[in-house]
């Protein structure tokens, strides 16, 4: 090649390359996947947008529940400085957008048919006054128990479908000398076991009037007090170091065959996952005792936050156009132990959770058996949700608050806003 030939190909290539700069923006990303399976879910999604060219700043805050996330959340947006996207969900986003510090977000979801690619149940929980202001990454089925069939072997015990049959299993897990419940005293984790309780026992109806609509009647019926004494009857079978326990901790006792079984969202799997355990031989993955015709779901999402620099707004495009990619869902929740939020999704990759979680979504979303977790900021404004899960919970640690007093509390915490 000669002198002459060289010097436009090396202008050509500068000119790509600070172009690409010009165009690289930063995504910073506020979460709360700092656990194992979450962790690399979290990686993926960075590999992703790097490989785009962009540059990626972390912005995890341990918890859970993600309460921490949100507190230093609402900091940064106060004094001007929002992240690019943050892992917000169900009303959560429309108290947001109302604050009119989202990004619209309707061109890409436009271009890229977001309406025929989300189930409308989704779609609409994503959008705010009928705009795209965030993008779901999964869905989580919350209603499930994980059991180490081990463990239950040891003790003699069969895995439970209804609650009284859990009640069996947990006392001959106890005199076998092994946790029956793996659990965790936070009230996020205290109302998973609650709403679980409160579907298996009340069913669908129930579980819709009271922990969705709030229904005074509802949340002072004899149903409720029955949810409330079976669900105070498992704190027996938990152990003394339950207390302020992280959910993943809790799962680890399962794994390792310390405690037979753990009520807990899907994001379990991923922590059996990393740890080399399969699906159908290492642990078992049922739904919730009573539950197995219903489907209680979390959803992740990511919200949009409006931005100055048009650099980090394509980042935050691009970011966007990611999380809503098969190749992304199916990496993403391979990870995470959810399911695809796409639908039409091949789910040949996935384990028998995951294809049983897949099949009893939609089988659910038909039967109209699909319904919000309360625990997971599904259900209800944040103010309500944060009262109920408080009466919950002191409900849970007191051995002095009766029934009746837990069913008047919660119907005054339901009159938050």
């Amino acid at each position: 090649m000669n002198k002459g030939a060289v010097r436009p190909l090396v202008l050509a290539l500068i000119t790509a390359c600070a172009a690409t700069a010009a165009q690289a923006g930063e995504v910073e990303v506020l979460h709360w996947w700092t656990s194992g399976g979450e962790a690399k879910a979290a990686v993926a999604l960075k590999g992703t947008l790097q490989a785009k060219g962009h540059s990626w700043k972390d912005f995890a805050v341990a918890g859970g529940g993600g309460d921490s996330a949100m507190t230093v959340l609402k900091s940064r947006v106060v004094s001007g400085n929002a992240p690019a996207a943050a892992q917000i969900k169900g009303p959560s986003l429309q108290e947001w957008a109302q604050e009119g510090v989202l990004a619209n977000m309707d061109d890409l979801a436009k271009t890229e048919k977001w309406d025929e690619s989300l189930p409308k149940v989704v779609s609409d929980i994503m959008k705010y006054q009928g705009h795209y202001i965030a993008a779901p990454v999964n869905v989580h089925r919350v209603n499930w128990l994980w059991v180490n069939p081990e463990a239950l072997k040891k003790a003699g015990a069969k895995a439970p479908t209804t609650w009284d049959e859990f009640f069996v299993a947990a006392d001959a897990l106890k005199k076998a000398g092994i946790v029956p419940l793996a659990h965790g005293g936070q009230n996020w984790q205290d109302f998973t076991s609650f709403e679980a309780v409160a579907l298996g026992l009340g069913g669908v109806d129930f579980y819709r009037k009271a922990l969705v609509q709030l229904d005074p009647a509802t949340l002072k019926s004899p149903t409720m007090d029955k949810v409330l004494s079976t669900f105070r009857r498992l704190k027996d079978y938990t152990d003394r170091n339950a207390p302020g326990r992280d959910w993943n901790l809790a799962t680890a006792m399962v794994i390792k065959g310390e405690a037979g079984m753990q009520i807990m969202g899907d994001w379990a799997k991923g922590e059996f996952v990393a740890a080399g355990k399969t699906a159908g031989k290492d642990f078992l993955c049922l739904p919730a005792p009573g539950t197995a015709k219903a489907f209680t779901f979390n959803i992740d999402s990511f919200a949009f936050f409006k931005l100055k620099s048009e650099a980090n707004q394509k980042a935050q495009r691009d970011l966007a156009s990611a999380i809503m990619s098969p190749d992304f869902q199916e990496l993403f929740n391979l990870n995470k132990g959810s399911i695809p939020v796409r639908m039409g999704m091949k789910m040949d990759k996935f384990d028998d959770c995951a294809r049983a979680s897949s099949k009893d979504f939609a089988d659910s979303a038909k039967a109209s058996t699909l319904v919000p977790s309360i625990a997971h900021g599904m259900a209800v404004p944040s103010a309500a949700e944060g009262a109920i899960k408080d009466v919950v919970s002191q409900f849970w640690n007191s051995d002095k608050m009766s029934t009746a007093q837990a069913m008047d509390r919660l119907v005054a915490a339901a009159k938050q806003r």
